[in-house]
């Protein structure tokens, strides 16, 4: 028998981290570390196996000394408690296997982490639990292909402590069809988007809910609508019958490209299981950045319109953004600010261009000279990894200002206001109960935001407005009010950074991929 030990590394302060607003509902961290527990489905079942996700609690010396093999999972935004974790195993002599989209991209970068899984680990699962009993593990172990994730396993949910997770999250495919410029996707998980059956899909779902979990669910999809006829046909029409079977149990949200907008039975399909909210990526208004960033199902779309039409029919956008772009003038921010505001894009996740290991952009980069790191992987920061055409300082300075503006409570709440103004909630199929988590999290904020915040005139005159003239979203807009107090910390704390940038030293020579690595 093999003790295993799962890390899963902590996150910095990001946007997506939701760490202000989490405190609000009594929550630690917004999601599981879903690719952990996937993995911990194909280990013997005979291993005792514990879980240790460092964003809800401390990793202990005790636990890695207790340990056969560490095995961890990352991505880009973790490096720095990656670098910690490998240190301290290091010290204690315990081997590491590590894996996820940080391993699969920057091997090389990684040479005290002894074992290393560059790919997904479906495939390659079989053959490195045999070496592992028979501590025989090689340094890298690669896929010669994407995996069919119809063989993907339920994950090992029993690992978890669902107290302290706000989110759920499963996945029904991977992969995107689209081919953008700054993504990595395509090299991570390919162009052709490969799925599970609906099957699987109810399967995880039932193993959620006899667990006793009840609230969100994030489907983790790259682009979850990237592989249509399936999805409308098989899964969401078993997703919609299985959620009448159980009383609507969940409230789903993923991830989507504008073109969901051109369907109007998809829509109604995602509305009837159970979605409320979906993040698609706008990145900007202005048509020569987004034929720069190969955006084509944007070019094509009149994005006001669409994000105009989704909002209606009861799908809140989450939006992401981007500056930097080599086409983009000083001007840009201010369009961005606009164009955010007009359409009443509450949570929007504006960045900076990075070129991100796997990316075009980042070939592109490198070509031209202009690499100067690897990227930081935090999408709202003022990290560049590359030379932007604009003046550095102009845009440095343009975006914090950019954040400042959009998270500033009057802008934010007069979003807040235009949303309501359009959205059109579906109808529930199930009168949802107030818990005492979300009463508590209005008490907090009457406190914090009301009492003691900044935005405390702000804050009164929007739940007064809202309590009379929006009765009926009261709760989502005590929710938006929270989320807004968090991203103004974000904004806050970008505000404060200054960066300095190695203009003069481009590293693009020594960024070369490792080719006996790639697949």
């Amino acid at each position: 028998m093999k003790n295993v030990l799962l890390v899963y590394p902590s996150y910095p302060d990001t946007f997506w981290g939701f760490k202000h607003a989490l405190r609000f509902v009594l929550k630690r961290a917004a999601l599981p570390p879903l690719g952990l527990l996937t993995v911990a489905a194909y280990l013997p079942s005979e291993w005792k196996i514990k879980l240790v996700d460092m964003n809800c609690e401390k990793l202990r010396k005790k636990d890695i000394i207790e340990s056969d093999y560490v095995l961890m999972s990352a991505m880009n935004v973790q490096r720095e408690s990656v670098e910690k974790i490998i240190r301290l195993c290091n010290e204690l002599n315990v081997p590491v296997i590590a894996g996820g989209p940080l391993f699969t991209l920057e091997p090389e970068r990684f040479e005290n982490a002894v074992h290393i899984v560059a790919g997904e680990a479906e495939e390659i699962m079989p053959e490195l639990i045999k070496d592992m009993e028979r501590k025989t593990l090689k340094r890298y172990y690669t896929p010669n292909k994407f995996p069919n994730l119809v063989k993907t396993r339920i994950p090992r949910w029993n690992l978890l402590n669902f107290k302290w997770y706000y989110s759920m999250s499963i996945q029904y495919s991977r992969g995107c069809p689209y081919n953008c410029e700054f993504c990595e996707i395509g090299t991570l998980n390919g162009r052709v988007p490969r799925v599970k059956t609906a099957d699987q899909i109810i399967a995880e779902l039932q193993s959620l809910y006899d667990l006793d979990w009840r609230g969100p669910v994030f489907f983790v999809d790259d682009n979850f609508i990237g592989k249509r006829k399936e999805l409308k046909s098989r899964v969401l029409p078993s997703i919609i019958e299985w959620q009448r079977m159980h009383g609507y149990p969940f409230d789903f949200y993923t991830e989507v490209s504008i073109d969901l907008s051109d369907d109007d039975e998809l829509i109604d399909l995602m509305i009837r299981a159970g979605f409320d909210k979906v993040f698609i990526g706008l990145e900007t208004p202005d048509l020569e950045s987004l034929k720069e960033a190969n955006k084509r199902q944007n070019i094509t779309h009149d994005l006001e319109k669409s994000i105009e039409k989704l909002h209606t029919c009861g799908l809140e956008i989450q939006g992401g953004f981007i500056v930097g772009f080599d086409n983009d003038t000083p001007t840009i921010f201010q369009r961005q600010f606009d164009f955010i505001q007009r359409n009443g894009i509450l949570t929007a996740m504006v960045g900076i261009l990075n070129a991100p290991r796997g990316s075009k952009l980042y070939e592109r980069m490198r070509r031209e000279g202009r690499l100067i790191s690897e990227s930081f992987g935090n999408n709202v920061d003022i990290s560049i990894n590359f030379i932007p055409k604009m003046d550095v300082h102009t845009l440095i300075s343009g975006y914090k200002n950019l954040l400042k503006l959009l998270y500033s409570p009057a802008n934010y709440y007069k979003r807040l206001k235009k949303f309501l103004s359009v959205y059109k909630p579906p109808r529930k199929n199930k009168v949802k109960k107030i818990t005492f988590a979300e009463i508590k999290a209005f008490l907090e904020s009457t406190v914090m935001l009301g009492i003691f915040g900044k935005e405390r005139i702000e804050y009164w005159k929007m739940l007064i407005w809202s309590f009379l003239k929006k009765r009926e979203h009261f709760p989502l807009v005590v929710k938006h009010m929270i989320l807004g107090f968090h991203f103004r910390k974000i904004a806050e704390k970008i505000s404060r950074k200054e960066v300095v940038l190695p203009l003069k030293n481009p590293v693009s020579p020594f960024l070369k991929l490792n080719k006996s690595h790639e697949r």
